[in-house]
């Protein structure tokens, strides 16, 4: 929401959220979740490797932390054309861990390049706390070290993060060099999205409960209901999104699977 329209987003493998919030296309993102012929990608990109280039959604990728030094090759192409397009490259606190985060980070304070990292910080890599895998206690305070702007925030509330976000865009633009966003959220279900499993032995059910007291979806509809917007109009917003996601899953369904001719288009370049 901070960004332009023209400017650039790369994400993990867990980028549902940030595809429909950049391009609002649900027919063409249900259409490739089923390998559908009338996606962009025809199946070929599927549920982890989402992409959508005309709305400035650049691609994403399920190796952990891949996507970040290509999303700073990509401000590097924009600083050289000076075309004003900042890039936002979205990955979880895990990919911290990579040896080509920090590479990357180090170039492109480097370089100076028009490039946000936002961290999404969710405590666990897989199934490991972040105790057990960092020496040392700050993720903030390590790359505040390095020549960019360090924004975080532990709130959930979406208002705040629209206005750090904001902060951050202006910082790429005015200073010209990058930024960094941490920031804090939870993992509901297991690493696969199966269930909760509180059974696993690291983490419990009363943490999941006290996370889901900050949900933001929850907390931005309590927020509407204070501010005076009406339960009706709330509800008949949340009735229209699901709406929207009901006919555009009913219509990849009835949509014709690609061609097997597909599998060779697109992926030599000529």
């Amino acid at each position: 929401q901070a960004l332009k329209q023209e400017d650039q987003v790369f994400g993990t493998y867990r980028s549902h959220a940030i595809y429909l919030s950049k391009t609002g296309d649900s027919d063409d993102f249900f259409a490739e979740l089923y390998g559908k012929d009338t996606a962009l990608l025809k199946g070929k990109g599927g549920s982890m490797h989402m992409c959508a280039p005309d709305y400035g959604f650049m691609g994403t990728s399920a190796i952990v932390a891949s996507s970040i030094p290509v999303a700073v090759g990509a401000a590097f192409a924009n600083k050289r054309q000076d075309n004003g397009k900042v890039t936002a490259v979205f990955f979880g606190d895990g990919a911290i861990d990579e040896g080509n985060f920090w590479e990357s980070l180090n170039l492109a304070c480097l370089m100076k390049l028009p490039v946000i990292f936002v961290c999404e910080d969710n405590g666990f890599a897989v199934h490991t706390p972040t105790h057990t895998r960092h020496g040392y206690n700050s993720i903030s305070n390590i790359v505040s070290r390095f020549n960019c702007k360090v924004l975080k925030e532990d709130s959930t509330d979406v208002g705040a993060i629209y206005r750090l976000a904001r902060l951050a865009v202006r910082a790429v633009r005015t200073t010209g060099t990058p930024a960094f966003m941490h920031l804090q959220y939870y993992r509901y279900l297991e690493h696969v999205g199966v269930s909760e499993d509180f059974q696993a032995g690291y983490r419990s059910e009363m943490e999941y409960k006290e996370w889901r007291k900050h949900d933001p979806i929850d907390i931005q509809r309590a927020k509407l209901l204070q501010l005076g917007v009406t339960e009706s109009y709330v509800a008949r917003l949340e009735k229209e999104i699901d709406e929207q996601a009901e006919k555009s899953l009913a219509v990849a369904k009835a949509a014709p699977f690609a061609n097997i001719s597909e599998l060779h288009t697109g992926v030599y370049a000529e």
